[in-house]
């Protein structure tokens, strides 16, 4: 039996300098986004969520009856959480350099990255291969680490798998081996129609099977 599980990443606070640990609001861009991204999720005979205010924010935006589950919860960012990242280089720079380049570092004093991607693992061995369709929305690092697993990749590969909020990444496992799809759900673009009425919104899936595009920072 095949068993597929889709990741959405949830969508965060806008990128920024200020970028804060730990998360942040939906934006109004990102409400937006949420709730167009409804009309093309895939079925799914079991949808789970991360305990986040973020995750259950985007379930209902998506009108998704989704069931917290902790070991969908993002990395734990110990004394950094809330903090922006620009005042963490400031203070720590050694700590935040070793963070993002030993996967068992945890100057924070929170989760490690390595432990981290072990739990992904282990969550995802446990699941029953019997609900064969799987949709979860959850925490960009929970993707990274869920990749890291499928892809039999090393721990430190983490920072270097990019997940953009919307990305859907959809891991199969067929015959006791993982495979990973790809793709991102677009965002709603206006067209405007060819006999000059008004303008409708188009919004479509694209997926690929390639590797995910390298990152140098979170």
């Amino acid at each position: 039996m095949t068993l597929r599980v889709t990741m959405l990443c949830a969508t965060g606070a806008e990128v920024s300098d200020d970028l804060v640990f730990g998360g942040g609001a939906l934006s109004d861009r990102g409400r937006r986004e949420d709730t167009a991204t409804e009309d093309v999720l895939p079925p799914y005979s079991l949808a789970l969520r991360a305990p986040s205010a973020r995750c259950a924010r985007a379930a209902e935006a998506l009108a998704i009856a989704a069931t917290p589950e902790t070991a969908l919860r993002d990395l734990d960012c110990g004394s950094w959480y809330g903090r922006p990242r620009k005042d963490i280089v400031a203070e720590d720079p050694y700590g935040f350099s070793a963070w993002l380049t030993d996967p068992d570092a945890a100057p924070h004093g929170g989760e490690s990255v390595a432990r981290l991607c072990r739990r992904t693992a282990a969550w995802l061995s446990s699941l029953p291969a019997d609900t064969e369709r799987i949709l979860t929305i959850t925490e960009a690092s929970v993707i990274r680490g869920s990749l890291v697993h499928a892809l039999s990749a090393p721990a430190r590969a983490f920072w270097h798998l990019g997940v953009p909020p919307l990305s859907a990444v959809t891991l199969t496992m067929r015959d006791g081996c993982w495979n990973a799809r790809l793709g991102r759900m677009a965002i709603p673009q206006q067209q405007q129609p060819a006999d000059g009425s008004a303008s409708v919104a188009v919004l479509s899936t694209q997926a690929t099977g390639r590797y995910p595009p390298l990152l140098v920072r979170p």
